[in-house]
């Protein structure tokens, strides 16, 4: 049998009709730590901004009250939109962020804005930003910010000034880079760190920014190999059609985004149902069913395995984007949850019966 996959999360906190923001983050605490009642690997918080359905906006927030809330599981971004942020503080933050979890956090780091210009320019007026055309130099002010010895900063006297992201630090966060592109990939590969493709968003050159990642890979003292996984879009259920059933609140979101058409928040499975032909709109759905993981658990965790062989890596992200039925609660997921549960019960059940066997001989 073709091995499984371990199993992460990226949650964008998504908001449906009706509930409020406390409400969707309730429903994200039961999610993570169902997520990490099953053994998932990690469970990384996107960075958005303005968006009606979307109430991942502050990672930092978001990751020290899940890690608080969870046992083992790692917690991290995915990402800390780096444009939006001074370096300095990203870096203070999650140095505080491993004291506080030592060994469970996860800085991913992405170039994107996560916003539409109006906001992107609110950002640069109203507080520290970084210039994007240094993102290099900014990534590497933030690793050298987070190791224990800190940083150098060289005074216009010729003094020289220490600067560390927080005292006395034991270890530091695992900083991923994260993106969409051939720039990124090559990226991550000259400065030695980990890498993560954003195929739930777009899928466009996957296998390209892999083959320049790997093959163009210097190491580092801290990561001598390439290191990298795939995120994927999931909605999976006992049948086929409760599965698309629950995926068309997200898939007809998305249309929207990509077509410039106001956004409102997550639709519940009724009114997705409920919603008018829409010829532009049905076919960008059309495709996105093509691509996304949806069906029942058996033929989902097929599409994983074989996702994972195809592209050599042994973890994949979802993004699990089971809708809500009318009926069911405004503080809790019950779509997303049973994504979760279902691929663990095919993919990491084995894995863990296999790893408590006893040894032969």
């Amino acid at each position: 049998m073709t091995p499984s996959p371990r199993l992460s999360v990226l949650d964008l906190i998504p908001v449906r009709t009706g509930q409020t923001s406390a409400g969707a983050l309730a429903a994200s605490v039961r999610l993570a730590q169902l997520a990490d009642r099953l053994d998932f690997t990690r469970y990384w918080f996107a960075e958005h901004h303005n968006m009606p359905a979307v109430a991942s906006t502050t990672p930092p927030v978001l990751i020290a009250a899940i890690a608080a809330k969870t046992e083992r599981i790692r917690v991290g971004s995915g990402g800390v939109m780096l444009p939006n942020h001074a370096p300095l503080v990203v870096a203070e933050q999650f140095a505080a962020l491993e004291a506080f979890a030592p060994g469970r956090i996860d800085l991913g780091i992405g170039r994107a804005p996560g916003s539409d210009p109006v906001i992107t320019q609110l950002l640069r007026i109203s507080g520290p930003t970084a210039d994007v055309d240094r993102f290099p130099d900014h990534i590497a002010d933030i690793l050298s910010l987070l190791s224990p010895d800190g940083a150098t900063l060289r005074l216009t006297s010729g003094r020289e000034y220490a600067i560390t992201a927080t005292p006395a630090a034991t270890d530091v966060p695992t900083l991923w880079l994260l993106g969409s592109s051939d720039y990124s990939a090559k990226l991550a590969a000259s400065l030695g760190l980990p890498y993560v493709f954003a195929n739930h968003f777009s899928g466009d050159g996957l296998e390209r920014a892999l083959e320049l990642y790997r093959t163009e890979y210097q190491p580092s003292e801290a990561h001598p190999v390439p290191e990298t996984f795939l995120t994927a879009n999931a909605s999976v259920a006992p049948t086929h059609e409760e599965a698309r059933a629950r995926a068309l609140p997200q898939m007809h979101s998305m249309a929207r985004l990509r077509t410039n058409r106001p956004m409102r928040p997550l639709e519940t499975v009724e009114e997705a149902l409920a919603a008018p032909a829409d010829s532009i709109g049905d076919e960008l759905v059309a495709a996105m069913e093509q691509r996304w993981i949806i069906g029942d658990a058996a033929t989902a965790a097929s599409e994983l395995r074989t996702l994972a062989t195809r592209h050599g890596i042994d973890e994949i992200m979802l993004a699990p984007i089971g809708g809500s039925y009318e009926g069911e609660p405004l503080d809790a997921t019950p779509g997303r949850e049973q994504t979760l549960e279902l691929l663990a019960g095919e993919l990491l059940a084995g894995e863990l019966l296999a790893n408590d066997a006893p040894a032969a001989g």
